[in-house]
């Protein structure tokens, strides 16, 4: 169709088809994963820490359009390495922050920890209980049953990318409604 005079013409953009991108997201985690779960397991010496920026790092490519670069696995390793680093520079905050704060003398005695631990315990199934049914689900054989995400995928008829994301926020929800919790309870 021409543009009259003076008209704007509209320009076709060309974009990914979303399931061309799912098969992207999938190929690059199915092909760099492990990488990038061991360099930030080198960096954190926590599995679980790993498992995190791991995810966060693939999550990080289905906002932008980092699917179709050439250089994928570097950058994935580099963002994992990277986010292994901003955790610990963290975490080091943090216990120097909350080490000020914590009195030398009365520190809670055993029963006092045990009782804390069943709080944990309690407000965790509350939390989990909050969750859809599925993502509680995943959350379960990954952190109770102790699969991996690929036997879950196989489980669930799904991706190991979806798994790996929606763990990834459930951790994220799970996280910030314990804190909720554990300030309702002061």
């Amino acid at each position: 169709m021409n543009a009259q005079k003076g008209q704007p013409v509209a320009i076709a953009i060309p974009t990914m088809p979303a399931v061309e991108t799912r098969e992207r997201l999938s190929d690059l985690f199915a092909m760099h994963h492990r990488r990038v779960l061991m360099a930030a397991y080198r960096i954190t010496g926590s599995m679980a820490d790993a498992e995190d920026i791991a995810q966060s790092v693939f999550l990080r490519l289905t906002a932008g359009d980092d699917l179709a670069m050439s250089n994928a696995g570097s950058y994935l390793y580099r963002a994992a390495i990277n986010g292994a680093l901003d955790l610990l520079r963290r975490r080091q905050t943090e216990s120097l922050d909350s080490a000020a704060s914590v009195p030398s003398q009365g520190r809670g005695s055993r029963p006092e920890a045990e009782a804390a631990a069943g709080q944990l315990v309690e407000c965790l199934r509350t939390a989990l209980g909050e969750l859809s049914p599925r993502a509680a689900e995943m959350f379960t054989l990954r952190y109770v049953e102790e699969l991996d995400n690929r036997e879950i995928a196989a489980l669930m008829h799904t991706s190991q990318a979806v798994v790996a994301v929606t763990l990834h926020q459930v951790r994220s929800k799970l996280k910030k409604r314990l804190s909720e919790m554990e300030r309702g309870n002061r």
